[in-house]
């Protein structure tokens, strides 16, 4: 069973990884317009902080800190949800592209919330 909480600990920061690379690419090719760039920039930071924060959440000393990392990543894959999402209606990016991450995104979103239920029910 530690074997496979191990494999699956390795496997979510491989799947958080990749997605901060297809979102740092999507980004690199958006439209080089005032809104583009400044959107651009907020999902640059909440995105990289996902992947930042569950890292963080690994190197913790106590069950405490790692929720609250936890807690930080759930909050900026929100956040990048906002900006994705505003990217998506104003026509900012292909849309295929844009669905694609907010899916793998909400997927993302919702591992971290179990996991913020499991450690509060410790």
């Amino acid at each position: 069973m530690e074997k496979d909480r191990k494999k699956f600990k390795r496997e979510f920061k491989d799947k958080i990884y990749a997605w901060v690379l297809n979102l740092l690419k999507f980004i690199e090719d958006l439209p080089k317009d005032s809104i583009s760039r400044i959107l651009g920039n907020q999902l640059i930071r909440s995105g990289t902080s996902i992947l930042a924060n569950y890292i963080e959440a690994h190197f913790s000393n106590s069950q405490k800190d790692f929720a609250h990392y936890f807690r930080i990543a759930l909050r900026s894959a929100n956040e990048s949800k906002v900006w994705l999402t505003l990217l998506k209606d104003m026509k900012r990016g292909k849309e295929e592209t844009i669905d694609c991450l907010l899916k793998e995104l909400q997927e993302i979103a919702a591992i971290l919330a179990s996991s913020l239920i499991t450690i509060k029910n410790k």
